[in-house]
């Protein structure tokens, strides 16, 4: 059998009969909505993405409206989806098309890869899925299967065996169905060769793929080196005035949760101690430890250890400011807050109750 050439004929027909062909990015599929989904895709599900991505273009239903949204109301349409870079670029991207780009994303390769945030892959599949470009994609789902089939041996995030497997996506692509190859692709990776228990007894490729001749579709694609991730410890205070209202401090504009609002953050209790007695009018003996609550990364793991102050008021000279706020419960759920810090206050609330 001549792989090449069967490759993407047996992939769309497997697609026909059991891809996924009613994702709400698909209909309908404009540039701006395949752009979002595939940003959104990037280290997360299909079923998680899903209820983000209706609430974003219900609220910012095309490129002017999210480049001129607040930042704010960007990264609270976010919240939760995490690595938020993701969002900030996003914005900034669409900012950068209205000026550049008369307001709508390019139709070139080199001038979407120069728009933040999106890399080679994310071009190939905004160029296929929405004007049906044979640009080829290479994610995670992609590379497992091209390593397997092809008996490719290392890891694939090395620079010499990611532009061998770029060569080979860019020679499977078919003359037509663009957009339904790259979703095939996806889908493929995604749901039938994943990374455990792909399900060779069914694969359209079963015949030709040499892991599976071979027996070792455990072993490709081949794992990254791996090393124990550190550990950082974080102390966060969680401040409640008199009427509940929970004290909140914007993050820095770079580095992990930029910009978003969280709990004030300190290495030790001697400077969440001064860090208190400047900015609050209370007792911070009072404070009470909550249970730790560890958060990974994809470079650390964070151990936050949560302390709780009650019933405290603003200085005087303290006030909502842009670094600053004083929040009702109520409207925590409309604010960007990273995924583990709402958790803690949903917590925090559930005790309280």
């Amino acid at each position: 059998m001549n792989i090449e050439a069967e490759f993407a004929p047996r992939l769309l027909d497997w697609f026909d009969r059991n891809g996924r062909h009613d994702l709400p990015w698909q209909h309908p599929r404009t540039p701006y909505r395949v752009w979002l989904s595939e940003v959104m895709l990037q280290q997360t599900q299909v079923a998680v993405v899903v209820p983000y991505f209706e609430r974003f273009v219900a609220a910012l239903p095309d490129l002017r409206a999210l480049a001129e949204a607040p930042q704010d109301d960007v990264l609270a349409l976010w919240s939760g989806l995490g690595y938020y870079a993701r969002a900030r670029n996003l914005q900034a991207a669409a900012k950068r098309c209205m000026t550049q780009h008369g307001g709508a994303l390019p139709r070139d390769l080199d001038a979407l890869t120069a728009l933040p945030g999106i890399g080679r892959s994310t071009a190939g599949a905004i160029l296929s899925q929405a004007w049906g470009d044979p640009a080829p994609i290479l994610d995670g789902n992609v590379k497992r299967v091209l390593c397997r089939v092809f008996g490719i041996e290392g890891w694939p995030g090395t620079p010499a065996l990611e532009r061998r497997l770029w060569t080979i996506a860019e020679s499977l692509l078919p003359e037509a169905r663009l957009a339904d190859y790259t979703q095939a692709q996806m889908d493929f990776g995604a749901t039938l060769c994943t990374r455990a228990d792909p399900a060779c007894a069914i694969c359209p490729l079963r015949d030709p793929c040499s892991a599976r001749r071979d027996g070792r579709t455990a072993e490709l694609p081949t794992p990254k080196p791996g090393k124990p991730l550190p550990e950082r410890a974080a102390l966060m205070l969680l401040i409640e005035d008199a009427s509940g209202r929970v004290l909140l401090h914007r993050r820095p504009p770079t580095g992990v949760w930029a910009s978003l609002w969280s709990l004030p953050e300190h290495t030790d209790m001697a400077v969440a101690r001064d860090w208190f007695d400047r900015h609050v009018e209370g007792d911070f003996d009072t404070a009470q430890a909550g249970a730790a609550i560890v958060h990974g990364f994809s470079h650390f793991r964070l151990r936050i250890h949560p302390h709780r102050i009650a019933n405290v008021r603003p200085r005087d000279a303290v006030g909502d400011n842009e670094q600053l706020r004083w929040t009702p419960r109520a409207d925590l759920r409309a604010i960007g807050l990273p995924a583990p810090v709402r958790r803690l206050l949903e917590s925090a609330n559930d005790e309280k109750g």
